[in-house]
């Protein structure tokens, strides 16, 4: 199954094993909750999952790398404890509490989620010493004579032993106590979720041509070379962040992060070539409607991968704007919950016992305490938290407005009401200024692509992306659904796929 099917029965499973009956008891008891059990190629996403399956269903999340770890870190150290058997005193040996099993106690204490998941990575790499403990573990969910609380379910994670040569075979016994899941790479999942990662376009586009190079692992006289999705994932970043120091990356840099030489060589090459396309076509100057007859007869003689390449450019440019859109839509969502939460304290009946200002920086704290709160659990993404702080700054200078004119009763709320609508009315220039790019790239398509591949290609794309279908729910684009009516995709694919296989083995 491929890393999406997996998440999906994973959170599955978790409902299932946390459902409770009348009387507040697990209906599957925890004897039979077997251990779900990831075996897939390195860098496929299994740790991922697991932090986005907890913040999905709201529980805890603890992850080690169990091969980090010690018999004595794991089961603990021992000690003597004196116990009477029969009327008689013996000194038995008795454990310290597992640091793992601590840490699942911590983690409780720490967020208030009763509920969680503990998640062992690299588990059939441990060492010999502890590989009786792991396997009691997962067959008994004990280390040692401790076991994990009620309610925490355990997911352990491995390679399979083609990719690791430290790799130990579990044995029947241990394979019937467990749900096994078998998880294959899979490009098409890969990248729905690099578009909602903000992966580089350049990585997105070569990829599309080259879907083979997206994870291999090889073997041969020199030792190992790979490309893993991870690997792609994290060039990406370092891309991002080495184009806004104004630094281009070379082959040398590609391959500190794919480690396969021939595909390493074959992306610094192409990305050489994208920085041109980038350069030559002004994607921004196209977006804003400023590009001429020349500029679009240049595009149509260009050769497919070139103008496969500046497709991709214009669907990231977008994507980009359609980014900044929702996240601008959340904020707005949260500032209209505070503002209703606030207007009864300001315009009520009964005396306010605070100043307006002070009501809103209350709000402000309260949404900062949350955020806090749902950050240290683990229950918050990147970009949620960049919303809530967002929000948080704007109600603080709401609130710096109200104090500086000493506003009370009806000015105070008519200065908010105000200042909301000021914001909402940008929120709305912010989706026409969007739908206006939209437009200009549709305008652009049609000139040097007609209904062509690209055309294929650019209104597909549209329609595998989560922030274009959510922006278009908004925005009504008359060309988009003209294309998707009349563009036979179930032929025109195969055209591609066709094409690109040609062009992938070069002839």
């Amino acid at each position: 199954m491929n890393i999406k099917r997996a998440k999906e029965e994973i959170k599955n499973t978790i409902e299932a094993y946390l459902l409770k009956d009348e009387l507040g008891e697990y209906v599957i008891p925890s004897i039979r909750q077997r251990p779900v059990l990831l075996i897939g190629p390195p860098g496929v996403g299994k740790t991922q999952i697991m932090e986005q399956i907890a913040r999905e269903c709201e529980i805890g999340l603890v992850a080690y790398t169990i091969t980090h770890h010690t018999r004595q870190s794991a089961v603990g150290l021992p000690f003597i404890e004196k116990k009477a058997y029969g009327g008689r005193t013996y000194s038995v040996t008795e454990y310290t509490m597992s640091e793992i099993v601590a840490s699942v106690y911590d983690r409780m204490e720490e967020t208030g989620l009763t509920e969680g998941i503990l998640f062992l990575d690299e588990i059939n790499c441990v060492s010999e010493t502890l590989a009786p403990a792991m396997l009691q573990f997962l067959q008994c969910k004990t280390f040692g004579t401790h076991r994990l609380p009620q309610g925490w379910i355990l997911v352990a994670a491995g390679n399979p032993p083609e990719y690791n040569k430290s790799v130990r075979d579990f044995d029947v016994v241990t394979l019937d106590r467990v749900k096994r899941m078998d998880v294959e790479p899979d490009f098409g999942v890969w990248k729905e979720y690099a578009k909602s990662r903000a992966i580089h376009p350049a990585i997105l586009s070569y990829l599309g041509i080259k879907p083979a190079n997206f994870c291999q692992v090889e073997t041969d006289v020199d030792g190992k070379r790979f490309a893993t999705p991870r690997g792609w994932e994290d060039l990406s970043q370092f891309l991002l962040v080495y184009e806004k120091l104004g630094k281009k990356p070379d082959r040398e840099v590609v391959g500190e992060y794919i480690q396969h030489p021939r595909i390493a060589k074959d992306f610094a090459n192409y990305l050489e070539i994208y920085y041109k396309y980038q350069d030559a076509y002004r994607v921004e100057e196209i977006l804003k409607g400023n590009f001429d007859e020349s500029l679009c007869d240049k595009a149509a003689r260009a050769p497919f991968d070139e103008g496969f390449g500046l497709t991709g450019l214009l669907l990231s440019g977008l994507e980009n704007g359609f980014r900044s859109h929702r996240e601008n839509g959340q904020v707005m969502e949260l500032l209209l919950e505070r503002m209703k939460a606030c207007r009864e304290e300001i315009l009520g009946d009964a005396p306010a016992c605070r100043n307006p200002w002070e009501v809103l920086e209350a709000q402000g704290r309260e949404l900062e305490a949350f955020r806090v709160q749902r950050k240290e659990s683990g229950l918050l993404t990147r970009l949620q938290d960049r919303v809530y702080r967002r929000t948080e700054e704007r109600l603080s200078a709401w609130a710096d407005g109200l104090r500086a004119g000493e506003l009370q009763g009806e000015s105070a709320w008519q200065f908010l009401r105000e200042r909301f609508m000021e914001a909402s009315d940008g929120y709305e220039a912010g989706k026409e200024e969007n739908g206006a790019r939209l437009e200009h790239a549709f305008d652009f398509m049609e000139a040097a692509f007609g209904r062509g591949q690209q055309m294929v290609i650019f209104v597909t794309e549209l329609n595998t992306s989560q922030g274009a279908l959510e922006f278009l729910n908004e925005y009504d684009c008359e060309r988009y659904y003209q294309y998707n009516k009349e563009l036979l995709f179930d032929a025109q694919e195969q055209e591609i796929k066709s094409r690109i296989e040609k062009t992938r083995s070069g002839s």
